[in-house]
């Protein structure tokens, strides 16, 4: 008996709870499309300095939160074997200077002169030997010593020529390279000062004196110290959507139950095959008072708004495309823009319609 009562109790409350079926009205309000991001917080022009070079930090001159200008020395390391070679390349540049090989050249012009003065003298003995020849003075073999004299001394002239032009352009080309070595020793010496790129704020410095550095590990993050952006990530099932100029509803974990307004300012143009996923970057149009990179953020970017649309809650469509009506019939509606929790119905209803919950 006790348990027909409890079986007619439990029937009575299915059946109650059976007729007790949620119902709506379409309403007219306003509604915003939007799509969902996550990102962070980063100075403008933040970047990570590297070494363009592997050494050991000698020195750092900066703490983190300084503010540098451009080429600004950040840390500096051991340079001794460079120093050395841009000594060795200075001393080099001053040993190839043409200036310095200036009694080389003078001495081969020097000689240049005195072949062309033996020339001149050659040449005026030779015609007056051709005239006494011309007169049957003298005998036929003066004569071909006095050309003979002559083709020597225009020969020697030729090659004193010679000799001082390769001089000349073998002490250029020396100069030139040894300058152009000095050049580049010094360069490299320069490159065991590492410098800031940007005028900014020193956000972290990842490294410590007596640490060896390479190429391939950052030494420090640098940034703007005033400007900041937002970077975020799209799925690339939205990605189509975004465009650039379009505004940004932004909230923090810093900044709970507040918030800010961004737009879209680049959109990077090939996805993150890891992801999934698209970056965005966007500048804050009201942005908090206080700001630090690396902080995180969640955003609504806005697609597209519409103040009388006709809507219902999201949750009352099935199939992406039907609802049902309070007569329990499937009707099929046309849907158009939709948020979290409603979406506009652009027909298949009207204000007056009810519909009940799937």
């Amino acid at each position: 008996m006790k348990f027909i009562f409890y079986l007619v109790l439990f029937l009575s409350y299915f059946a109650a709870c059976k007729e007790r079926v949620e119902k709506v009205q379409p309403l007219v309000e306003s509604i915003t499309e939007s799509v969902y991001a996550s990102g962070i917080v980063k100075s403008k022009n933040q970047y990570e300095v590297f070494s363009t070079v592997s050494g050991l930090i000698q020195k750092i001159v900066v703490k983190e939160g300084d503010v540098v200008k451009k080429g600004e020395p950040l840390i500096v390391l051991v340079n001794e074997a460079s120093k050395l070679n841009v000594e060795n390349a200075k001393l080099a540049a001053e040993y190839s200077d043409i200036n310095t090989n200036r009694d080389k050249l003078n001495e081969l012009k020097i000689n240049i002169d005195l072949a062309r003065s033996k020339l001149m003298n050659d040449s005026l003995l030779m015609v007056r030997q051709r005239n006494l020849w011309s007169q049957q003075i003298g005998t036929k073999i003066d004569l071909e010593q006095r050309e003979l004299a002559y083709i020597n001394s225009k020969t020697a002239l030729e090659s004193s020529v010679l000799r001082y032009n390769d001089l000349k352009k073998q002490l250029n080309f020396s100069s030139s390279q040894s300058k152009k070595n000095l050049e580049i020793t010094s360069t490299l010496a320069k490159d065991y000062t590492i410098r800031s790129e940007v005028n900014g704020r020193v956000y972290s410095i990842l490294k410590e004196q007596g640490e060896i550095v390479t190429p391939q590990s950052p030494v420090a993050v640098i940034g703007d110290a005033a400007n900041f952006i937002l970077e975020l990530q799209i799925d690339e099932f939205d990605i189509a959507k975004i465009r650039i100029g379009q505004k940004i509803m932004v909230s923090m974990d810093s900044y709970k139950g507040k918030v800010f307004e961004a737009m879209v300012q680049k959109i990077d143009p090939i996805m993150n095959d890891r992801t999934r996923s698209f970056t965005i970057e966007a500048g804050f149009i009201s942005k908090p008072p206080v700001l630090y990179p690396n902080l995180t953020a969640e955003a609504n970017i806005v697609i597209q708004t519409k103040e009388k649309a006709l809507t219902i809650p999201r949750d009352y469509v099935t199939d992406d495309d039907y609802v049902i009506t309070n007569d329990k019939q499937r009707r099929k509606v046309v849907t158009g823009l939709k948020d979290y929790q409603k979406v506009e119905i652009l027909s298949g209803l009207t204000a007056a319609d009810i519909i009940r919950k799937p």
